[in-house]
C-alpha cells in the first residue's frame, strides 16, 4: 500500500520515510514514530493499517541521522543495538526530522488535522511531539522515557497504553503520566511491552492490540475530525 520518500529536515538533513496512503481523500494525517528497530516491515504494516482506517499516514526513518536504512530484527542483541543509535542521537534533531513528517503532511492538498502515534521510544517521542510541536492528538504506545519529562505538557489531547506485565515500564509510570497529565485517558492492557507487535511471538497479544487500535482509532477520529 505504502512507498518510500524523501523527506528534507529543518537544518537541510535528508532522511527517508515511508507513506500509506488511504484509498479515499482525507482531511487527517497521522505521523507513526518507529520503535528503536526501524521502520521495519512491522512500523510499515502499523502504517498500512492506519491508512486502511482513512489516515494519510507517515513514518519517518529517524535512524537515518545514524545510519540510512536501519531495519533491525527483534531480539536482544538487536535490542541493545537500538539503545546505542537512540544514544548516538541528538533529541532535537530528532523532533525535527518528526517535524519534517509533519510539514510534508500539512504540505499535501485536504490536510487540515494532524495526529502522531509512537511505539516504544516513539511513544516517548509521540509525547514530546505534543509538548513541542503543533499537532491535534497524539497517541503513546508503552512510552516508557515520558516519566522524564513530564514538567513538558501535551498542547493536544494525548492517550496512553500500557502493558501490566511490561517488565521494562512499571506501574509507577503510568501513574505518574496520569498524575501529570489529568484527564488524558491512560489505559493498561494484561499483557507484556510491545504487545502491538504482531510479528514477534514473544510480546504480541491479539486481544491487548485489538482493543487498544479500537480505541486509538476512535480517539485519533474524534480528534482530528
Amino acid at each position: 500500500m505504502g512507498h518510500p520518500i524523501k523527506l528534507t529536515s529543518s537544518d537541510n538533513f535528508e532522511l527517508g520515510a515511508y507513506v500509506a496512503e488511504p484509498a479515499a481523500p482525507t482531511h487527517a494525517g497521522l505521523v507513526v514514530i518507529q520503535e528503536i528497530f526501524g521502520v521495519t516491515p512491522h512500523i510499515q504494516s502499523v502504517a498500512d493499517r492506519f491508512a486502511g482506517e482513512g489516515f494519510l499516514s507517515i513514518a519517518p526513518a529517524i535512524f537515518d541521522r545514524v545510519e540510512p536504512g536501519i531495519e533491525l530484527p527483534y531480539d536482544a542483541a538487536s535490542m541493545k543495538q537500538g539503545f546505542q543509535y537512540v544514544t548516538a542521537l541528538d533529541q532535537n534533531k530528532t523532533i525535527a526530522d518528526i517535524d519534517a513528517a509533519i510539514s510534508y503532511l500539512r504540505a499535501q492538498p485536504g490536510i487540515t488535522k494532524i495526529g502522531v502515534v509512537g511505539f516504544c521510544w516513539g511513544g516517548t517521542l509521540a509525547f514530546l511531539t505534543n509538548t513541542r510541536l503543533n499537532v491535534d492528538a497524539s497517541v503513546s504506545y508503552y512510552g516508557g522515557g515520558i516519566q522524564f519529562y513530564l514538567e513538558e505538557k501535551p498542547k493536544a489531547p494525548s492517550i496512553y497504553h500500557f502493558g501490566e506485565q511490561d517488565q521494562h515500564i512499571k506501574s509507577d509510570v503510568w501513574d505518574a503520566v496520569r498524575a501529570a497529565v489529568p484527564g488524558a485517558p491512560v489505559y493498561t492492557y494484561d499483557a507484556n511491552h510491545a504487545f502491538n507487535r504482531d510479528v514477534d511471538p514473544n510480546t504480541y497479544n491479539p486481544a491487548a492490540a485489538t482493543e487498544a487500535m479500537t480505541r486509538t482509532v476512535a480517539f485519533l477520529r474524534e480528534n482530528l475530525k
